[in-house]
């Protein structure tokens, strides 16, 4: 396993990051997206989570960015602001290496310290076994699926819902 430096990510990380995101839509399922963002949409989406005090982290080793993660909202609407998602992002080279764990285990940290309750995994396409085996070794557990909601690579597909607890969870008020 490695044991790569997770660290709060910088906008000199923008190419990499963008890199490692193109390869997710344009080979993968784990985004809906057909069309990679260029480095500039790649910036303003990394700038409005940061700006917002979201945890927006990069996994590095030997001076290469190996992976990036961040949390967003899960819904806009005030009464899910203790919910957040979690998206993870593993360059190819690195992945079941354990990049994705570090990555993981960091954005559950940093969440709960924020005073975040819950945090939701959308995983697309239920065949990404990987992401879902991972968030389940994280205190994960599948609350549900939507059935052929996206269409990517000429066939439907599905979204996994995984959730987990952060801190106290709902066990006490925010």
């Amino acid at each position: 396993m490695m044991q790569p430096t997770i660290r709060a990510a910088a906008s000199a990380d923008i190419p990499a990051i963008t890199g490692i995101y193109a390869h997710a839509v344009m080979d993968g399922t784990a985004t809906f997206e057909i069309d990679a963002p260029d480095q500039a949409e790649m910036r303003r989406r990394q700038r409005e989570l940061m700006d917002a005090g979201f945890p927006y982290i990069v996994a590095e080793l030997d001076g290469k960015l190996l992976g990036y993660a961040y949390v967003g909202h899960y819904r806009t609407r005030p009464a899910y602001r203790y919910t957040v998602e979690d998206s993870i992002y593993v360059d190819p080279e690195a992945q079941r290496r354990g990049v994705g764990r570090a990555l993981l285990n960091r954005l559950i940290a940093e969440s709960a310290e924020l005073g975040f309750r819950q945090m939701i995994a959308v995983i697309g396409d239920s065949a990404q076994t990987p992401s879902i085996e991972l968030h389940r070794a994280a205190g994960f557990r599948v609350i549900g699926a939507f059935d052929s909601v996206g269409y990517k690579f000429g066939r439907w597909l599905d979204c996994v819902m995984m959730q987990r607890a952060l801190g106290p969870g709902a066990s006490t008020q925010p």
